[in-house]
């Protein structure tokens, strides 16, 4: 998860904080008044719980749909793109392994789907997999990953924590643990949501992709931010408004992000993959599919 990420365990607090403060007494002079939430934060906290709770009238009408990318070829699918612009690669599975810090300000970025040790991913990871399996190779490490959580430093975590990483990667229950985290974090809730929203197969990989770079957090800058700016500007397909519109506005949207965080960023998996996915109307991701990552073509039939 990349940088707007680091907010995801920012924004709950903030908000209970401002609910505390509602229940004080407004006179009280221990108590410096805090600003309220704004609106619009409350508005994607919301939209992010929905998207992570199973409500029952949310799950029945899901049941309702076809499973568009949560059937198990378009899951792979989606991992493969994914994978394209993650790892040069549409073999997703070579990401277990890998370790680097991209100079992203991220620290090191790890797994499958790029958690960071600085934005709170990687350490959740660790630490679940930890209460499985307490004599892991990484679980040494927990005491720096919570010191540099929020942070680019590698204090505590250099020269040993690469090597260690990669040695566990080797290890089916890590894989199985880093399958699981990117599910409850990043692919179902952004299924769900895409699917309340009205969204099909296109739709709901377009969400996933977004939530995978931009950190599934309610910040301005995360996915439910970029989510939210598209709202102000086109009516989701759920409330009759048009699918394709809709998506195109969101893209917009996601360039104009990766953009602002660097002039220079390159933004094929938009550009030269999901946009033309959706001129080409193909919101189902039909396969053969082809596109085109960092000026490289790839195609699954």
């Amino acid at each position: 998860m990349r940088r707007t990420g680091i907010l995801a365990f920012v924004a709950v607090p903030v908000a209970l904080t401002a609910g505390a403060y509602f229940l004080m007494p407004t006179d009280s002079a221990q108590s410096p008044a805090k600003p309220p939430v704004s609106a619009a934060q409350l508005a994607r906290e919301e939209a992010k719980e929905r998207a992570e709770t199973e409500r029952a009238a949310d799950e029945k009408m899901i049941a309702s749909l076809p499973p568009g990318l949560a059937a198990p070829a378009k899951k792979e699918l989606a991992l493969q793109i994914t994978a394209t612009a993650e790892f040069s690669s549409l073999n997703w599975r070579l990401g277990y392994g890998s370790v680097e810090d991209n100079g992203d300000g991220c620290g090191y970025t790890a797994g499958i789907i790029g958690f960071c040790t600085g934005t709170h991913d990687l350490l959740a990871l660790v630490e679940r997999y930890t209460e499985k399996y307490p004599d892991n190779g990484l679980a040494r490490y927990l005491p720096a990953l919570r010191t540099v959580d929020g942070t680019d430093s590698h204090e505590g975590l250099d020269p040993g924590f690469p090597a260690a990483w990669k040695a566990e990667s080797k290890k089916p229950a890590f894989r199985t643990a880093q399958d699981k985290e990117r599910d409850r974090v990043y692919f179902n809730p952004a299924v769900r949501l895409a699917k309340l929203d009205g969204l099909g197969t296109l739709g709901q990989f377009v969400y996933y992709d977004a939530m995978v770079l931009h950190g599934p957090d309610p910040s301005p800058n995360g996915f439910y931010g970029l989510r939210e700016r598209a709202l102000s500007e086109a009516k989701l397909p759920s409330k009759g408004g048009s699918e394709k519109a809709y998506l195109d506005i969101f893209l917009d949207i996601r360039k104009q992000a990766m953009q602002r965080k660097k002039s220079t960023a390159d933004t094929s998996r938009i550009d030269t993959a999901q946009r033309e996915w959706l001129y080409d109307g193909n919101m189902e991701l039909r396969t053969p599919l082809a596109w085109r990552m960092y000026g490289e073509p790839y195609q699954v039939s």
